[in-house]
């Protein structure tokens, strides 16, 4: 176990519970957008689609999922979504906004006690007020030392994330379930990483890993981290 160093910490699907709602909510679309030639699969490769393209334009959170969804209405329809299916998504969409925190198992014990002997940071990506309410909601906010939200989390985050705090990379760690945003971005910055996997990873999140690079960590929870650090 070696002391003082940095760890940066993402926050959807790695503190708290995040894409399993929203999953739900796509499941509940793909079921109600039925399509004549495509099932389920060949819908959701649709929206997966849209969701990738609207992500470089309208970044990530609920907001982009409700357009996303209403563009796939108009891929599989042929046509622009009704005043009708606009107001059925917004009804599957409602229980994100008023979906509750829900910490991961021993995130809160897990923190505290890596913060009495580490600087802790969170990073995470998303709409500002959207990911705000989430942190605020989680009690998690005073452990880190700063909180960051970004639009994107990739290897010019990193580094600038870096040279804003004085960080050395070779004694920070970014911990998080994102192979694409958290891992491999951070590696390239020169960080070190913790990969802790999460069942309900976004799929578009989703990339392999090289199980060779000794820069990266694998752990199956977060409550592994203080065995290590």
């Amino acid at each position: 176990m070696r002391r003082d160093q940095v760890l940066v910490f993402d926050a959807d699907d790695t503190l708290w519970e995040n894409n399993v709602v929203f999953e739900r909510v796509i499941a509940d679309f793909l079921r109600w957008m039925e399509h004549p030639t495509l099932d389920t699969a060949g819908r959701r490769a649709v929206l997966d689609e849209i969701q990738a393209a609207n992500a470089l334009t309208h970044g990530y959170g609920s907001r982009m999922l409700v357009r996303s969804l209403g563009d796939c209405v108009a891929s599989l329809r042929g046509r622009p979504a009704t005043a009708a299916e606009i107001d059925g998504i917004n009804e599957l969409a409602a229980v994100l906004i008023d979906h509750q925190v829900e910490l991961v198992p021993g995130a809160a014990e897990t923190l505290a006690q890596l913060s009495t002997r580490h600087r802790l940071f969170l990073l995470t990506k998303g709409h500002v007020e959207e990911q705000r309410r989430k942190i605020d909601s989680s009690g998690l906010a005073p452990l880190f030392e700063a909180v960051e939200i970004v639009p994107e989390k990739d290897d010019a985050t990193y580094r600038r994330f870096i040279n804003a705090y004085g960080l050395t990379p070779a004694a920070s760690w970014m911990i998080g379930n994102s192979p694409k945003s958290d891992i491999l971005p951070a590696r390239r910055a020169g960080m070190n990483a913790v990969f802790i996997p999460n069942d309900h990873t976004w799929v578009l999140e989703q990339t392999e890993l090289d199980r060779s690079d000794t820069g990266v960590l694998h752990l199956r929870a977060l409550t592994g981290l203080v065995g290590h650090f």
